[in-house]
């Protein structure tokens, strides 16, 4: 794995550091050179901006009214209220979708109104908005219908609602095609053309919840606003985590704010989900934690059954009942893995068999029958596993549907449409696309997109890279850092959790084995050229014990060979051993054989063990290498 630097600005780091010293977040000044250098390196260099990144407010949410489109859909939305017209929330069926129309939903109940909801069935409905459920909303008299997590691209949706006398308001987060927008009465979405909003990557919820949050603002008052805006948080926060967009301007206020909420949740059904997924108790909750406890359960309805129950678990007032249905994804998300297994198996055998298939510059897979609802988690899996842009496909007969997820350097939305000829559906993102198309088109796919991809890829854009901030030997580790790194939580896209080298680190034990996969490691700071080692340490197969150093009293190293006057001081961090965990690093260290007294450079994050015997502050290594001789 080859390491990249991220470059600093050390001068414009200086200067944020001397305007942190005075401000009001009580930061260690030991710490703050690094967590100066981590925010310029984020591209935040101004006082104020740093300010809002570490301490964001509700007041840094931006005014609804500036999306294109908000008025037209807040004017409409009042108008139903006042009439008391029937309207329906036409959602997804992932978590972003569901939790969509929870927002949306409680927002329109709250100001007075009331809404029904439709979530598609993903196998027997697929995405997107059906000509046959618009008919049967007007036939059943709605008047207006509001999309949330879709709809930019329901051009024939739209024509229906005209038709039957329906007004449509889409509002969505995903990229709009090359023929524009539906004519609907008002499109929100601040990736449309014209649309100077702010922040362009909110999730469908988020965009959701500026539509509630412009609503409330004009039917409630003030005073109930913030309350009930930062109730909002905790929903928004986790589709806003799950649906992996940046975690920078508005949507780190969703995060930040939002997860701060979780660790004393109200809502009945939000209490089930964190306790069936061993979560709820009290404590604040990580990014990690929703991304890969709380989200997978709620896309589990979707993936493999009605995704309904997600909405009508938020909804439920009744603890047992909300239970029973946190029982039910907890069920769905278990079958969802072991699905996911049998999948991922086939698919790697595929690829341990097909050469031309392992070495496409994009990977198309397909089998007959996979469940639709997994096959975008395994191409997640095959991206962080060989590093290309992965399209893997379920055939069912005659139609084929499919999920593809890609590599920084490959925009793969732009890649399936160079060949829009051949689907029946697509869409997406710039690193993650759904679509379906005739089984016929599939080895066309194939062709057309490993020679698309062989034109703007080369082999080193699959060469495993490991991008970290900053130097930070183990010797400058300290509780206040950990605590000022704190602050830039939590971590996601486009703000990733910093990631330090250190180099020549001494390794004080073997490393030890956990579950065939991953590695323990007690590793000790480097000491500035004496060779000199941490108390109690033997450097390996030493000819001579005589020749090991040793410390006096004072924490002076000295050296049997040298007057003492010419020995260097020591810090006493240099006794101090840490206890580094190798996820998934166990192979490598093998490869390495590596030894006791081996001097290592490591990529590492710094984290904190709150076991009560064993706790204290840990490392989480990215990689390993053995220090050039």
């Amino acid at each position: 794995m080859r390491w990249i630097a991220n470059s600093l600005n050390s001068p414009k780091a200086r200067v944020l550091e001397a305007a942190l010293h005075d401000c009001k977040l009580k930061i260690a000044p030991s710490a703050l050179p690094v967590l100066a250098d981590l925010l310029v390196g984020r591209g935040i260099e101004e006082p104020e901006a740093a300010a809002r990144f570490l301490s964001p407010a509700l007041a840094d949410l931006h005014d609804p009214l500036l999306m294109s489109g908000m008025k037209a859909a807040l004017d409409r939305l009042e108008a139903a209220l006042e009439r008391k017209e029937k309207v329906l929330i036409y959602g997804d069926y992932d978590v972003d979708g569901t939790t969509a129309i929870v927002i949306l939903k409680t927002a329109i109940e709250l100001c007075g109104g009331a809404a029904d909801f439709h979530v598609p069935h993903r196998i027997r409905e697929g995405y997107g908005m059906r000509d046959e459920v618009i008919e049967r909303a007007a036939a059943e008299g709605v008047r207006l219908i509001i999309s949330v997590d879709n709809g930019i691209r329901a051009f024939a949706a739209a024509d229906t609602a005209r038709r039957t006398g329906v007004d449509l308001i889409v509002t969505d987060h995903h990229l709009p095609g090359m023929d524009g927008v539906p004519r609907a009465l008002a499109v929100v979405n601040p990736n449309q053309e014209g649309c100077d909003y702010p922040c362009k990557h909110l999730c469908g919820a988020g965009v959701a919840f500026k539509l509630a949050q412009g609503l409330m603002q004009r039917r409630l008052d003030a005073k109930d606003q913030s309350r009930l805006l930062m109730s909002f948080m905790k929903v928004v926060a986790i589709a806003t985590i799950a649906d992996v967009v940046p975690l920078r301007g508005e949507n780190r206020v969703f995060a930040k704010l939002g997860l701060q909420g979780l660790r004393r949740p109200v809502n009945v059904g939000l209490k089930a989900l964190l306790e069936v997924a061993k979560l709820g108790d009290g404590r604040a909750l990580t990014a990690k934690e929703v991304g890969f406890r709380i989200a997978p359960r709620l896309n589990a309805a979707g993936r493999m059954d009605a995704a309904r129950d997600v909405v009508e678990l938020f909804n439920e007032k009744d603890m047992d009942r909300a239970r029973k249905i946190a029982s039910r994804l907890d069920q769905w998300n278990a079958e969802r893995q072991e699905e996911e297994r049998r999948i991922m198996d086939s698919i790697l055998r595929r690829l341990d068999d097909e050469p031309a298939l392992r070495e496409a510059y994009c990977v198309v897979v397909d089998g007959e029958g996979w469940h639709r609802g997994v096959i975008g988690i395994t191409a997640s899996r095959v991206v962080e596993r060989h590093g290309r842009p992965t399209l893997i496909i379920s055939r069912e007969g005659a139609e084929a549907h499919g999920s593809g997820r890609s590599i920084p350097a490959f925009h793969l939305l732009h890649a399936i449409e160079s060949c829009h000829e051949l689907f029946s559906r697509l869409g997406g993102h710039a690193h993650a696309v759904g679509f379906a198309l005739p089984s016929a088109n599939v080895e066309k796919l194939r062709q057309h997109l490993d020679a698309y991809a062989r034109a703007r890829l080369t082999p080193a854009d699959f060469e495993p890279q490991l991008a970290f901030d900053r130097e930070l030997p183990l010797g400058e580790i300290t509780p206040e850092l950990h605590q000022a790194l704190l602050l830039l939580e939590p971590f996601g896209m486009d703000n990733r959790e910093p990631i330090f080298a250190a180099r020549a680190v001494r390794l004080m034990a073997p490393p030890q084995a956990v579950k065939d996969k991953h590695v323990k490691l007690r590793l000790a700071p480097a000491v500035n050229g004496t060779g000199a080692s941490a108390q109690g340490f033997t450097p390996r197969c030493h000819p001579d014990a005589a020749a090991i150093p040793k410390r006096d009293g004072v924490g002076t190293v000295q050296s049997p060979t040298a007057p003492p006057s010419s020995q260097p001081q020591a810090s006493w961090r240099d006794n101090i051993a840490f206890k580094a965990m190798g996820w998934g690093l166990k192979e490598s260290c093998d490869r390495l054989q590596l030894l006791t007294g081996d001097r290592l450079d490591i990529a590492y994050s710094l984290g904190m063990n709150d076991h009560p015997e064993f706790g204290g502050l840990e490392l989480t290594l990215k990689d390993i290498q053995k220090t050039p001789a």
